[in-house]
């Protein structure tokens, strides 16, 4: 289970900043049933959503609570969707604008399995 942690106060006064420690184990869950792969997160559930149709799986729908963005759990469902594909032999067309716009961006070994369509954003250099 993944708890809360109280930080240092900023200054005499100042409100109390708490800050979520993430563990590196976080368990995705693929469930296929519900075409998506998801971490539960204290009550909460952090999912990548997806269609998948012969050979290809569209991902099409991330999401991670307000209060745990920003400590790499959507990278690590992309991760987890992208190597299922690859090990399945799936072509990833990425509809998801987190995956098309920043996560190929810092991964582009995955390239090779993308397969871009109208409904997924193009390949963006800068």
């Amino acid at each position: 289970m993944i708890a809360w942690q109280p930080c240092a106060l900023q200054a005499v006064g100042a409100p109390r900043i708490i800050e979520l420690k993430m563990p590196d184990d976080i368990a995705v869950v693929h469930d296929q049933q519900g075409s998506r792969f998801c971490v539960k997160l204290q009550g909460y559930e952090a999912c990548l959503m997806y269609n998948q149709q012969g050979e290809e799986i569209d991902l099409y729908h991330t999401y991670v609570p307000e209060v745990f963005r920003g400590r790499g759990i959507a990278e690590r469902l992309c991760k987890t969707a992208f190597e299922y594909a690859k090990s399945h032999g799936l072509v990833v067309i990425p509809s998801c604008s987190y995956i098309s716009d920043y996560y190929l961006k810092r991964h582009p070994e995955y390239e090779p399995i993308v397969k871009r369509s109208r409904t997924s954003r193009p390949i963006v250099s800068g």
